[in-house]
């Protein structure tokens, strides 16, 4: 959540940075403003409240006294209803409010409007007309199969192609352990809603999830649940940075992509990923992001597909996100580059809803937390794939993926 305090210092800044909440803004600052009155008057009665309870005992008439302390206990009681409906109203707003983007993200609107940092790889001549993903080796992707058993966005993936999957999984676990140093975690699958709305996809992204008939739901990604591992801890400076990562099942509805690749692996109600986490001190923050962002980006170097970086400008940033960079891999079957990692610094705003604070000399502060994919499990598969087809419609293995590939090096 945005932090009042600050909000009150910069409104005008802040404005300027969401202005499709321009109305919301206010609205916290006039209630914060009611309910920081309203606490006064409660403070007020109960002060009123210990002066008649000290003045009892030595009093040689204590009924009246008694009366008055009845009068205003009453006073009191309805006093806390009124803090209580104001403190409601001003979370009800404040939690469907965004984070604030930093200063160096590009204003805009959409994804029209979003800033390509820079490109990395050369892209292939082909002297053949290069296919996409779900038209190569069609016969060890089953969409058919996967549909007659959950509907739509959904595969089986058989044979070379699984063991490709696999392989691209663990490849990527032993980058971020070994190389970058990030903690391997096994992870809860479902988790409660105060977990989702600890890491901001609820209330706003409500309808994207699945939901048990319990009080549990389906992670959309790792990075609710090892955001969350640090919920209602108060941290020790020395102690960081912590980094973790993870792959798990992602599940997401995709309400809001409806129409939007319906054929292969793009858009898939479940989906692997690798997610990193880093929970930092707040001076480290802006730092981390592009640690993450370069170990996401070793990733694609060493299976040598081409990629660019963008700057998500303010319009397309995720709701929990003060600052964003998406990489986006090449598929030359599409001839067009596609989001493959997304990796975001969220500042102290799910610090704030999980209460994840450190403790330093003068008091605790509120931790930064960053997440990133390192990477989508399905589209590395789906680029590899592209990048590496041959005009025989067969497809080669990337030589750093040969040790997990049990001998396999060609897949057709």
């Amino acid at each position: 959540m945005i932090d009042l305090k600050l909000l009150k210092q910069n409104i005008d800044a802040t404005k300027k940075r969401l202005p499709k909440f321009s109305k919301e803004l206010d609205q916290m600052l006039a209630l914060d403003e009611q309910l920081r009155a309203e606490k006064t008057k409660l403070e007020d009665l109960l002060r009123q409240k210990n002066e008649i309870a000290n003045q009892i005992p030595a009093a040689t008439d204590r009924q009246p006294l008694i009366q008055k302390g009845e009068q205003v206990k009453t006073k009191i009681q309805e006093q806390e209803g009124i803090v209580g409906i104001i403190a409601k109203n001003l979370l009800d707003i404040a939690i469907m409010c965004p984070n604030i983007p930093q200063d160096d993200v590009p204003m805009g609107i959409d994804e029209n409007d979003n800033v390509e940092v820079k490109k990395w790889g050369k892209i292939k001549a082909l002297d053949f007309k290069p296919k996409e993903h779900f038209d190569l080796v069609p016969e060890l992707m089953d969409f058919e199969s996967a549909s007659l058993i959950s509907g739509a966005r959904f595969v089986f993936l058989k044979k070379e192609l699984a063991l490709l999957h696999r392989a691209l999984k663990n490849f990527m676990l032993d980058i971020l352990t070994q190389k970058f140093g990030y903690t391997e975690m096994d992870v809860p699958l479902l988790v409660l809603e105060k977990s989702m709305f600890g890491t901001g996809q609820l209330p706003k992204l409500k309808d994207d999830l699945f939901q048990t008939t319990g009080e549990h739901m389906l992670i959309p990604t790792a990075e609710v649940s090892l955001t969350n591992y640090v919920r209602e801890k108060i941290l020790k400076k020395e102690d960081l940075p912590m980094r973790l990562t993870a792959a798990t099942p992602c599940f997401r509805k995709e309400a809001g992509a409806a129409g939007k690749d319906t054929r292969g692996l793009i858009r898939q109600h479940q989906f692997y990923k690798v997610e990193m986490v880093s929970i930092v001190n707040p001076e480290d923050s802006n730092a981390e992001l592009e640690r993450m962002l370069g170990c996401a980006e070793t990733i694609l170097q060493q299976l040598n597909i081409p990629y660019r970086v963008i700057l998500l400008c303010t319009g397309d940033m995720g709701f929990a996100s003060s600052k964003t960079y998406d990489i986006e891999v090449w598929l030359p079957g599409q001839d067009r580059y596609r989001e493959i990692s997304s990796c975001s610094n969220c500042q102290d705003f799910q610090a704030r809803r999980m209460k994840t604070r450190i403790k330093e000399d003068k008091g605790t502060v509120l931790a930064h937390t960053l997440n990133g994919s390192g990477l989508a499990v399905g589209r590395t598969l789906l680029a590899v794939l592209e990048n590496y087809q041959t005009a025989d419609g067969s497809i080669e293995i990337p030589e750093v993926l040969l040790p997990y590939m049990n001998g396999v090096t060609k897949i057709g």
